[in-house]
């Protein structure tokens, strides 16, 4: 009998301990977060990629918007084929001719315009990743906080199941319980070490995927305890105005827009001939009749646009590349809106449930094992029903890490698609080019 006390003691305990850790907070999680963002965003090799994209980009605005080189020739002409001499024919001659070709006046500025807005959205696009990065990092990190807070909820459960399967068999032993409850307590903890092992695999490819982001080699996370849930009074129309007007890729689509304007002017303009001017200076024979004066000659050239069947597909392809990025920018932004909305319902909805599972269910379904827990020891009710209590208990504390974690998720997800800092420090971004000034200038505070 003492026997069972002690147990039951212990068990109580227990039950006692994993209510108070729910009240158990670790506010500093978010310099936690922001150390994470940062690394990934100094070393993360997609985002590295990205940059050197743009300034791949960046430079082939000079190269399109520059003349072409001129032509320096060389001619050894009108010479006699019986014995080339310089001083029998008199258009013998050695001829130096340099020529330049001129494009259309309003090419050389479309093509380069057109080559900057093509870089305007790589760097707009490679901003932007900025912020896809950290939404990944911080989504990562969160399924890793569930995990891990699982893992130990499971632990805790098996340490409980332990203490009562030796009061089933105590019972048993003394006649006061079936051998079939110790059969069930067995099964319940199988179970429970099945879940374990898949959550422990679980983390590992969650870890795999932090360490992926962040460049690291191979290692482990630890998210220090229970996280806080922040709240935020951003409202629904507020995430939209910000996604539609601060998020880096509207400036991406907005340029890709203007590129293929650029595109149909510059199809327009083929229409219209190139110029090419040269000049030549021809060194003659002295002894030639007439001294061998030495001749001069310059010229102009055109090409001719005689060939309207292709300079009219041209047009009509930049007419449907403009339709199509117009269209583009349309379902980008119908896309964002729809993401915001959805997020944000997800949102609300797990920060409701989470305030349920901590205010209402857990202390309920705590205080309905110890209870039972307590029935059970003096026979009141049979033992499937302390069971099923256990289990109830055990799931809704999973349930509140996992709506836990989904709403740290939606308010991560938010953030990306809005800019608007919401968990932690707002992102850092390198703002070293003027271009990207000039659109964070443009920014409402």
């Amino acid at each position: 009998m003492l026997r069972m006390q002690k147990l039951l003691q212990r068990i109580l305990t227990i039950g006692v301990l994993l209510l108070s850790l729910l009240s158990l907070v670790n506010p500093a999680f978010a310099n936690d977060i922001d150390e994470l963002v940062k690394e990934a965003l100094s070393n993360n090799p997609d985002l590295a990629e990205m940059k050197s994209r743009w300034e791949q980009s960046s430079y082939k605005t000079p190269q399109v918007g520059s003349l072409n080189d001129p032509v320096l020739s060389f001619a050894f002409s009108n010479y006699p084929s019986d014995d080339f001499s310089t001083d029998t024919a008199p258009m013998t001659g050695n001829e130096v001719k340099l020529s330049q070709m001129f494009p259309f006046p309003g090419k050389l500025e479309n093509r380069s315009a057109l080559a900057r807005e093509q870089a305007k959205w790589f760097e707009a696009a490679y901003y932007d990743s900025h912020y896809q990065l950290a939404r990944k990092v911080k989504d990562a990190w969160f399924r890793l906080y569930y995990k891990q807070m699982a893992i130990g909820v499971v632990e805790r459960n098996m340490k409980l199941v332990d203490d009562i399967i030796r009061l089933t068999e105590v019972r048993y032993e003394t006649g006061a319980g079936l051998q079939q409850d110790v059969l069930k307590a067995q099964v319940k903890r199988s179970s429970l070490m099945d879940q374990l092992i898949s959550l422990q695999q679980q983390k590992s490819v969650i870890e795999f995927e932090l360490n992926r982001l962040l460049n690291r080699p191979a290692g482990t996370f630890v998210v220090p305890g229970k996280l806080e849930l922040p709240r935020t009074d951003v409202t629904l129309d507020e995430f939209q105005r910000a996604g539609l007007e601060k998020r880096p890729m509207n400036a991406a689509y907005q340029a890709l827009v203007q590129r293929y304007r650029y595109q149909k002017k510059l199809a327009d303009l083929d229409d219209y001939p190139d110029v090419t001017l040269w000049g030549s200076w021809r060194f003659r024979d002295n002894n030639l009749p007439d001294e061998g004066t030495d001749f001069v000659s310059a010229g102009v050239s055109f090409n001719l646009p005689i060939y309207r069947e292709k300079r009219r597909a041209a047009v009509a392809e930049a007419d449907a590349a403009l339709r199509m990025a117009e269209y583009q920018t349309m379902a980008y932004r119908n896309s964002v809106s729809e993401s915001i909305k959805k997020a944000y319902a997800r949102m609300e909805e797990t920060l409701q449930q989470s305030e349920l599972y901590s205010e209402g269910i857990i202390p309920q379904t705590s205080q309905s094992f110890q209870s039972a827990l307590g029935s059970y020891q003096v026979g009141s009710i049979a033992f499937i029903s302390l069971l099923d209590s256990l289990l109830t208990t055990f799931k809704a504390e999973m349930d509140y890490y996992r709506v836990s974690s989904e709403y740290l998720r939606s308010l991560a997800w938010l953030e990306a698609e809005s800019t608007l800092p919401l968990i932690g420090l707002p992102v850092m971004i390198d703002q070293d080019h003027a271009g990207y000034k000039e659109h964070l200038d443009q920014r409402t505070p």
